[in-house]
């Protein structure tokens, strides 16, 4: 009897599981759908913060919570006198800083972002603007960060006066971008350089063999495929991969001497990195600064605009970039 009694419970809890299983499924499903649609509608746009307000809101906060009433209303009757002359200043145009952040991975993936903000900026920009990149970018895939370094370019080449401030990492891929500017900018311990190339892959040959697995590899081409992750390498193809590493470095170098000609190319495209000082007596940096303190120095004359340019995917694109991304930080084989 209590066999019995035990088994119906246990039938009854794996139903229940199945049933929760089920029902949080379909709500899953619902969710999912739902903020596609949501979502669908706001398609892409460009997202523009007036730097200046929210400098002064900040202010106004810390004020209001610290200062007596009665000077805290003085402070606001100067704040709304000083409103008034920025709105007779804006009358004149100030000039601008176009702010733009890029957050670099293996892909770099903002790429897309930054053409259209790149080209947004060309058609907008006027006398007296400027563009100031945060950037925030450890290198990776080579095209891309190519890409990316020449969107860059296209400002430079307009005479649009451009600066890269570097709060935290710009190597290899990331220097590539920043070293287009005009001026770099590192804080204290900035890490920057990284000016070579790599290439690195697994190879599970003598596993495969060992369990009597044969891979099988066909190109057209002697060098169609030089190194590969389950087939045996040899000794040509590895020569032959050192050869592309290194004309894919002598293009890194050139460029790289193209915009900072004053560089002892010989010490710094090495592979090696440094941190801001250093990297300032090298010449790879012009100063140390951070980005927020160039922000506030630069809003007592300019209007700061910060720039984004948001592409809503619906959430099984998000899942796959995920995806994709973790795929990338596990498997890249070619890195600048």
């Amino acid at each position: 009897m209590m066999d019995l009694l035990f088994a119906s419970l246990f039938d009854y809890g794996l139903f229940l599981a199945k049933t929760l299983t089920l029902v949080l499924g379909i709500a899953v499903l619902l969710i999912l759908a739902l903020r596609a649609r949501q979502e669908g509608d706001h398609g892409e746009h460009l997202e523009i913060t007036d730097l200046n307000e929210r400098y002064r809101a900040l202010t106004q906060a810390l004020k209001e919570f610290s200062l007596p009433k009665k000077a805290y209303k003085t402070y606001l009757k100067a704040e709304r006198k000083r409103e008034k002359e920025r709105e007779k200043a804006a009358e004149s145009d100030r000039p601008r800083l176009f702010v733009i952040e890029f957050n670099g991975d293996i892909r770099a993936s903002e790429v897309a972002a930054l053409r259209v903000l790149v080209t947004a900026l060309l058609l907008e920009a006027q006398p007296g603007d400027e563009v100031l990149v945060r950037l925030d970018n450890a290198g990776g895939m080579v095209s891309e960060h190519g890409l990316a370094a020449s969107q860059l370019a296209r400002i430079r080449a307009k005479g649009i006066p451009l600066t890269v401030a570097v709060d935290k990492v710009a190597a290899s891929g990331g220097y590539l971008m920043a070293c287009v500017a005009d001026r770099i900018l590192a804080a204290p311990f900035a890490i920057l350089g990284s000016i070579g190339v790599l290439a690195e892959l697994p190879n599970f040959h003598r596993l495969l063999e060992r369990h009597g697995v044969d891979f099988e590899l066909h190109t057209a081409g002697e060098y169609k495929r030089t190194l590969t992750v389950f087939g045996e390498n040899t000794d040509e193809g590895r020569q032959k991969l050192r050869e592309q590493l290194e004309e894919t470095h002598d293009l890194f170098k050139s460029f790289v001497a193209e915009y900072r000609p004053g560089l002892d190319l010989e010490r710094v495209a090495t592979g090696e990195y440094w941190h801001g000082q250093r990297a300032v007596e090298l010449g790879l940096v012009d100063a140390i600064q951070t980005s927020d303190d160039y922000l506030l120095a630069a809003s007592e004359g300019k209007d700061l605009l910060k720039l984004k340019y948001r592409v809503h995917k619906k959430p099984i694109e998000r899942l796959l970039s995920s995806i994709q991304a973790s795929l990338d930080r596990a498997f890249a084989t070619w890195r600048g």
